[in-house]
């Protein structure tokens, strides 16, 4: 009788750790989602036109050492 106490146990305790790597497998999924939503929307900001001019100059000054 105690062994199959001791079984039930064990099931109980196998199935709580399977519940409770579930949840953790859909937190990480949850947070993937966000992660990537995230990074979508900062990939999609238009670029501020101060950096576009800093890079103009530096395409300037880059094909103009070519030049030399």
């Amino acid at each position: 009788m105690t062994d199959s106490s001791h079984a039930s146990r064990r099931d109980s305790g196998a199935s709580n750790e399977e519940a409770g790597l579930e949840e953790a497998r859909l937190r990480q999924q949850a947070i993937g989602v966000k992660l990537r939503h995230m990074f979508d929307q900062v990939v999609n900001e238009p670029v501020p036109d101060e950096f576009l001019d800093i890079l103009r100059r530096a395409d300037a000054r880059s094909s103009e050492g070519d030049r030399s």
